[in-house]
């Protein structure tokens, strides 16, 4: 787990630049997964490049994260594939709308905007998959 610890660590610190990075820490993975079901993703050495955190009863993708350097290789999609009944349920998410590349990689696999919120961390957009991803 300490990977997948290191790995949204590094993440967020690196992507949310608009936050102080000492709000991040290391020990925020357990607390925020609690309860979760994690898909973890692994290159074909064996290294985990990525994970994802589902919360299960609201068929809800708490997180999607993918180590800096395997970003843009196929992780997320590999990791989005894997989810139960893909792509037949309709999974949803939060996004942060600061955060245009994952605004755009969710917007191209399918993902619809179903509503606007607000965060610690910023404005985000709610977002369903549409049930025709393109992928």
């Amino acid at each position: 787990m300490r990977d997948l610890a290191e790995i949204y660590l590094r993440v967020r610190r690196e992507t949310f630049r608009w936050v102080d990075p000492d709000r991040f820490s290391l020990e925020d993975f357990a607390i925020h997964t609690n309860g979760e079901r994690l898909f973890v993703c692994e290159n074909e050495n064996g290294l985990v490049v990525g994970f994802a955190a589902v919360w299960e009863p609201d068929d809800f993708i708490h997180m999607l994260y993918i180590s800096p350097v395997f970003q843009g290789r196929g992780a997320g999609k590999a990791l989005l594939a894997a989810l139960p009944d893909w792509p037949t349920r309709r999974y949803r998410l939060k996004c942060l709308v600061k955060n245009t590349h994952a605004m755009t990689f969710y917007r191209k696999l399918g993902f619809e905007i179903i509503s606007d919120g607000a965060s610690p961390e910023g404005d985000y957009k709610e977002m369903r998959l549409n049930g025709n991803p393109s992928f």
